[in-house]
């Protein structure tokens, strides 16, 4: 069994955003969520000093560190890396242990995955040629309707029509709403629009993996009440709501895994 003092980490450099998770004895000290920096590694340092320094911790007392997302192979400090479709299972199975599918939607991907009920994985489907249905797609429609990302969300919840946007491409998704914004559509129609197109290009995958509940939503699109809404409207069920960030089942999900390898490592010393 591992020690209460082992320390292990867990860090999800994505394309937007980074995550870190620092974790004991299975349970969470701390974790924390930065704007990306110019490098993957960048990134994870900053991330990680921050998530070490609200648990009053220093680099030097991680025992293990397992890195995960885009950059996750440019992380010196990581003592090994893994996939995110693996961490967001396992993250999300440690929250919630009913989950069976989990939607991962990232920056500049979706993934739709399905866990057994030991929280490994089964199946899962994968976007990431096209920008609809992921974080950056919502960015550029908010800006294009001239309002901050965290603004759109609440901001479709106020429509009273949804305007249909029939494209699932991300650039004429962009064309769609400029031209609705000149006919005069009122915005948070424009905007429910936008999280219905985003939910029903999600809902491609979902199908091609097959939803099983409990479904779990990750990632930092899990935040947007309109997308969570539309999401549910189309699966003809509830999501259930971690009692997690959501932003960070990834790191956290490395973190188990850390902890897993930990485990390995110091059973193997004391044979």
């Amino acid at each position: 069994m591992m020690d209460n003092s082992m320390i292990v980490a867990g860090v999800d450099v994505g394309s937007l955003s980074g995550e870190a998770v620092i974790m004991s004895n299975g349970n969470i000290l701390s974790q924390e969520i930065i704007r990306v920096r110019p490098l993957p590694e960048q990134t994870a340092n900053d991330v990680t000093i921050k998530a070490l320094e609200s648990a009053k911790l220093s680099l030097d007392d991680i025992d293990y560190c397992v890195s995960t997302g885009y950059g996750r192979e440019m992380i010196p400090f990581a003592n090994g890396s893994i996939s995110e479709i693996s961490c967001h299972g396992k993250g999300a199975f440690w929250a919630t242990p009913s989950v069976r599918t989990v939607i991962d939607i990232g920056g500049q991907d979706c993934k739709v995955i399905r866990v057994d009920d030991k929280g490994n994985l089964l199946n899962f489907m994968m976007n990431d040629k096209c920008a609809a249905g992921t974080g950056r797609f919502l960015e550029v429609m908010a800006k294009t309707l001239g309002v901050e990302l965290r603004e759109l969300g609440p901001l479709a919840l106020e429509s009273k029509a949804p305007t249909g946007i029939t494209s699932i491409c991300s650039i004429i998704c962009q064309f769609e709403v400029m031209m609705l914004l000149n006919e005069g559509k009122d915005r948070p129609d424009i905007a429910a629009g936008i999280s219905k197109a985003m939910a029903r290009r999600v809902m491609r995958l979902v199908k091609g993996v097959g939803k099983k509940s409990d479904v779990a939503l990750t990632g930092g699109v899990a935040k947007n009440p309109a997308v969570v809404k539309s999401l549910q409207e189309f699966l003809e069920m509830e999501i259930v709501k971690l009692d997690i960030d959501p932003q960070i089942v990834g790191a956290l999900g490395a973190a188990l895994v850390a902890t897993e390898r930990l485990k390995k490592k110091l059973q193997k010393e004391t044979i």
